[in-house]
This record gives C-alpha cells, sequence and structure tokens, in this order.
C-alpha cells in the first residue's frame, strides 16, 4: 500500500478544490478546502485510520464526506486519484506554484493560462515582464505590477521549507531511529533544532553500532525520493517534499560535538572557534582540542563550559549577543515549552473556525490549557460570515451558558470573551465601543488595505492601538511566510506606541505566519512591551501551533513574564487596559 503523509493527502485535496473553483463550481470547492485543512491537523496519519477502520473511519474525519473519503481510499490504496488526474489535464497549470503567489487566485490563473497559456511561475514572470497581462482584460497595469513583486518574493522563498511542515516530519523519522536496536543516541539538528521559520534541509545524527544498518534504513524510508549517495557513516537523500535530508553516523566521544557543530548558524560556529583559538584550543565537528589532545565532545554542555560558558538554547545560536552573554553567564531565562495556560486568539464555527466554542474548549482544556478566548472576526471581514454587534452579544450570552456548566460541573476551565476586530483603512474599528466594552479581550488586525505606504499604514494601525478598547495588535504585521510579505510599517514606531499605550503585541503562533519576527520581540522585550503567544486556531488540532511560537518567543530572548498569557487569566487580564 503507498504510504502518504497528512501534507501529501491534504496537497491533493486542495488542489482538487481549487480546480473546482477556477470551473466556476460552487459550494464544492470550500467543501474540499475545509477536509484539506481537517487532515493537515490531524494528529494521526491518515493512513493508519484507514488500517484500523478502513472508509467508514476516514469518513468520520471531521470536515470529509463520503465522497471525499472515497477519493482518499483510492489515493491511499492505488497512489493515484483518477479525479485529481483529470482536472489536472483540464487545466495542465502547476495550480500549487502559481497559488503561492501572492494575488494569484485560481480565477487568475484560469484567465491566465486561457489567454496567455501560463503553466507555471516562469511563464508568469515572462508574461508580466513582457507587459502581456497588463493588457488582459480586468487586470491591468498595477495587477501586473503587483504580480512582478509577489514573483520575485517567491523566487527569493524558493527551497525553503515552513518549519510547521517539516518539524513532524524529523520528529517522525527521529521516532523510528530511536526504535531501532543499534542506535544509541539520535538527534535532529541544523535549522530545525534552532527552531527558525523555514528550513532548508534536514540535518540527522546518530551514534550506532551498526552504522549500515542505518544508512540502509535511512534509504529504504517511503518518504525517500532519491539517493544522492550513501556511504559507510553518511547518507545524502532528497525526500518527496522537495527537502533534503542527511544522516551521519558519529563516535559517541564526538556525539556533543557535531550537536553543536550541526545546530549553531555559521556566524555562531566561526565566533565560537574564536573564542577556543583565544584558550590555545581547536574546535570543530568532532571535539574541542588541545594540539591532538581531545578534551571535549560527548556532550554540547562540556564543550560550552571547557570554553568558560553557559550553553546558549538552541534557538538563539546565531550570533546575537549569546555568545558574550554566555562566556558572562547572562543568558536570560527564556519562556519554556509548556508555559503558555491560556490562548488569546481562538476562532469558531461562529465564523471562518471548524468547530463549536465547545469544541474548542474541550481540545484546549485536553492539551492542558486553563482558558481560551474566543476571537471569531468581525462584520467587515465577510469572507469569513464576520460578526456584527448583534452577533457578538449573542455569542457572549452562549460563553456566559458554558462557563455556568463548567462551574457547575465544578470545571476549573475559562471561556474568554473577545473578538478579532479588524482594523478599517483609516485606522477605526469596525465594532462599537459600547460592545467591545463589554468583551474581555479586545484583538484589533490589518485584514484589507496591505499595500498602503508605510506612513499611511503605520499611522492606520496606531490609531487602532490608540483605541482604549484595544487589547491585542494580533499578526502585528501581516505577513504570511513563503506567500506574502509584511506589509510595509515602522515597527520602532508600533512598538513605542504599544508600550505607551499599553497594548500588547501578539506572537501569532500559527507556522504561516510566525508573526513576530524574533527581532522584534527583542526590541518588544527590551522597552517592557508584553506579548501573548497565541495559536490562531481555526480547528480543534490546531493547539500545538503554541510550540511554534514559544520557539519564536525564545529566538527572540523573551522571558515567561513577558508573556501574558503564561499567568492565570484573572491575572493576565489585569494586564490588558
Amino acid at each position: 500500500m503507498p504510504h502518504f503523509t497528512n501534507k501529501e493527502i491534504a496537497k491533493i485535496i486542495y488542489e482538487i478544490g481549487e480546480y473546482l473553483q477556477i470551473k466556476g463550481i460552487a459550494f464544492k470547492p470550500r467543501a474540499y478546502e475545509k477536509a484539506g485543512y481537517s487532515i493537515e491537523n490531524l494528529e494521526e496519519e491518515v493512513t493508519e485510520i484507514y488500517k484500523k477502520g478502513g472508509l467508514k473511519a476516514v469518513e468520520n474525519i471531521p470536515g470529509v464526506g463520503i465522497s471525499i473519503a472515497e477519493k482518499i481510499e483510492e489515493l491511499i490504496k492505488t497512489g493515484y486519484l483518477k479525479y485529481h488526474q483529470m482536472l489536472k489535464k483540464s487545466l495542465p497549470v502547476n495550480i500549487s506554484e502559481l497559488s503561492r503567489v501572492e494575488g494569484v487566485g485560481p480565477k487568475i490563473i484560469s484567465k491566465l493560462y486561457k489567454k496567455l497559456k501560463i503553466r507555471s511561475v516562469k511563464d508568469l514572470e515572462k508574461a508580466a515582464l513582457g507587459g502581456k497581462i497588463a493588457k488582459i482584460a480586468g487586470l491591468g497595469s498595477k495587477t501586473e505590477e503587483k504580480i512582478l513583486k509577489s514573483v520575485e518574493f517567491f523566487k527569493k522563498s524558493s527551497g525553503r521549507f515552513m518549519l510547521g511542515d517539516i518539524l513532524p516530519l524529523a520528529t517522525l523519522i527521529e521516532n523510528r531511529l530511536k526504535n531501532l536496536k543499534s542506535v544509541d543516541r539520535v538527534a535532529i539538528a541544523g535549522s530545525i533544532r534552532r527552531m527558525q521559520e523555514t528550513i532548508g534541509d534536514l540535518d540527522i545524527l546518530v551514534t550506532s553500532s551498526d552504522p549500515k544498518e542505518i544508512m540502509d534504513f535511512f534509504v529504504k524510508m517511503p518518504e525517500v525520493a532519491h539517493v544522492y549517495s550513501t556511504g559507510a557513516t553518511k547518507t545524502m537523500v532528497r525526500l518527496k517534499n522537495g527537502i533534503d535530508a542527511d544522516i551521519r553516523v558519529v563516535p559517541d566521544v564526538s556525539f556533543g560535538a557535531a550537536l553543536q557543530y550541526f545546530t549553531g548558524d555559521k556566524r555562531h560556529n566561526i565566533t565560537l572557534r574564536i573564542v577556543a583559538e583565544k584558550k590555545g584550543l581547536k574546535l570543530n565537528e568532532y571535539g574541542l582540542w588541545k594540539g591532538k589532545k581531545l578534551v571535549a565532545g560527548k556532550t554540547e554542555e562540556e564543550i560550552y563550559k571547557t570554553l568558560g560558558m553557559a550553553t546558549p538554547a538552541p534557538e538563539i545560536r546565531n550570533d546575537s549577543g549569546e555568545i558574550q552573554a554566555a562566556i558572562q553567564n547572562k543568558l536570560p531565562k527564556l519562556i519554556n515549552y509548556g508555559d503558555i495556560r491560556g490562548d488569546l486568539q481562538v476562532q469558531t464555527n461562529w465564523t471562518d473556525g471548524e468547530n463549536s466554542i465547545e469544541e474548542m474548549a474541550e481540545s484546549a482544556q485536553a492539551l492542558g490549557l486553563e482558558y481560551i478566548a474566543i476571537t471569531d472576526h468581525t462584520k467587515s471581514l465577510a469572507m469569513t460570515g464576520g460578526s456584527d454587534e448583534k452577533k457578538l452579544l449573542k455569542q457572549m450570552a452562549e460563553i456566559d451558558r458554558l462557563n455556568t456548566k463548567y462551574k457547575i460541573q465544578n470545571t476549573k476551565f475559562k471561556i474568554l470573551k473577545g473578538a478579532e476586530v479588524n482594523i478599517m483603512k483609516d485606522g477605526s474599528l469596525d465594532i462599537n465601543d459600547i460592545v467591545l466594552s463589554k468583551l474581555d479581550v479586545v484583538g484589533i488586525a490589518v485584514h484589507s488595505h496591505f499595500n498602503l505606504p508605510r506612513a499611511e499604514q503605520t499611522k492606520r494601525i496606531i490609531r487602532a492601538m490608540r483605541n482604549k478598547h484595544a487589547d491585542i495588535l494580533f499578526h502585528p504585521t501581516g505577513r504570511l511566510i513563503l506567500k506574502r510579505e509584511p506589509y510595509d510599517v515602522y515597527m520602532d514606531e508600533i512598538i513605542k506606541v504599544a508600550k505607551e499605550t499599553g497594548t500588547v503585541l501578539e506572537i501569532d503562533a500559527n507556522p504561516n505566519r510566525l508573526d513576530l519576527k524574533d527581532e522584534y520581540i527583542r526590541k518588544a522585550v527590551s522597552v517592557g512591551v508584553k506579548l501573548s503567544i497565541d495559536s490562531d486556531a481555526h480547528s480543534k488540532n490546531s493547539f500545538h501551533y503554541l510550540e511554534f511560537g514559544i520557539a519564536q518567543a525564545r529566538r527572540g530572548f523573551a522571558k515567561s513574564s513577558d508573556v501574558i498569557n503564561t499567568r492565570s487569566w484573572q491575572e493576565m487580564l489585569k494586564l490588558l487596559k
């Protein structure tokens, strides 16, 4: 039976929805989009669900009806989906590639193919540079200009993969290796261990009594698409998702040295080698040496200790002051994974989420959270079915009902009333102050007019921040990793006003966003601006995103005390306006 990851299955389901949207078919595209999202965020592999329970079990996956379940069954059983291939043949374009270009949606893809036979991003760029897109009715020169800008961003981003896509795969491979009898130690290194926003390749280190077994096992993994080379202790492959993966079997005495070498970025390692040289030592991937004598290498800690410093957390090994801080024993006590007690950005099926308020609450409880804030979109974001004042009041009553139920059951979990309120072009909010005053948590966010000039965009956001009810600025720069650049804004000014107004800046943990960037987190922390780490969950399976947000906070040198939702909900609310 062919092996497909949830990500691979979801990609095919998403593509079917996009093809149907291009064809102008109503309702079905949304059904495929919901199914794809649900599959992508499942904790259990769909292939395993099918093995255990067959077609019926797949049909029971939230958002997956009988028609989509049958298609998934066909894909799992045969490795091929006739319906998907038929759609691809009817419109022979690289839809997954083209749709990564901001501003190029299904309708534009269809028009570009019909008019100019554009099949790829390469074709798209050529046509735009030749001024051909501007001549198409309904597009014009502004669209052409925007497409060219988006293509440049696409090209810069090519060859990179989102952390949220690669970490689960890396963890899966790591766990497989741990289960081999000949494996003593195994670790994922590189940019994944630093929890960077995007990943270039996958580095795996192993100590083993049988290196050949490791090499043979690695090349035979179902995810492997191509083997570049395989040797006695090192193998290089390309996985089916396009990322390159290397595995090395290293001596036990050198495991720590190798882990340090393949974890720190280039700048960190160069600076560390200079520190070693000043002490008359030599540092490489095999160990720390005094002449020909190995003085440290088995663990990272003994290497850093021998060099006279504390061990910096992997997330901050990028030569941004961490080595000097380690030498002076002044490394910050970073927020820990598991410190988050509540999630302050949660969407439900009242707008564009997948699950009910109660279902989201139950899922959050199961993961050990103590509270969530329901922050559905508001009315000006029509595509989400955003709430107006009347709908918000109705939702508040439902939250009161559920909280009363929890109180009767002696359940300590708390649902907070909130909203993700849209910032209008002029900086006003699309919900009136009377209703805003009744909410526990008011998040504000930009969802339109991304291309305003920097000064105007900054002024717009600052006006919204100055609203006395605006508690948290959600996803402050609006970026979508590998998809959309942040809008042009003076972040230093935003941070300054956040401090002045007491507005919390969010670290949106969704791996598509990871917004704020670590450099802005550091600036915010340095001036005492408070942060929140939120999942931006749109389904009950998305609360695990918090891990990525915590990693982002750690890379920004944030402590637990810098983040408001490391506190109880009562204490947290006192920090809001």
